[in-house]
C-alpha cells in the first residue's frame, strides 16, 4: 500500500468530517474529478453544418437550401 496523503495528528475524525476536509482541499485546488464526454453522433458533426458558400445568382438561394 501506499503512504496516506492526508495525515490528521490530532482528534479522532468520524468519516463526515474527513469527508468535508478532502472537499475543501479538491475545491481549493481547482480539480474535478474527470468526467467523460457523451459520444458525438455524426448528426452533431461540424462539417454537417458548414456548407458550401451561397454564390448569388437567380435561383440560388432554393439550390443552397436544397443542398445542389
Amino acid at each position: 500500500m501506499t503512504e496516506p496523503v492526508i495525515t490528521f495528528t490530532a482528534g479522532d475524525p468520524i468519516d463526515e468530517e474527513i469527508a468535508a476536509v478532502v472537499t475543501v482541499l479538491l475545491a481549493r485546488s481547482g480539480s474535478q474529478p474527470a468526467q467523460p464526454e457523451p459520444p458525438q453522433s455524426g448528426w452533431a458533426a461540424y462539417w454537417r453544418s458548414v456548407g458550401a458558400p451561397i454564390q448569388p445568382g437567380p435561383g440560388k438561394w432554393q439550390a443552397a437550401v436544397r443542398g445542389w
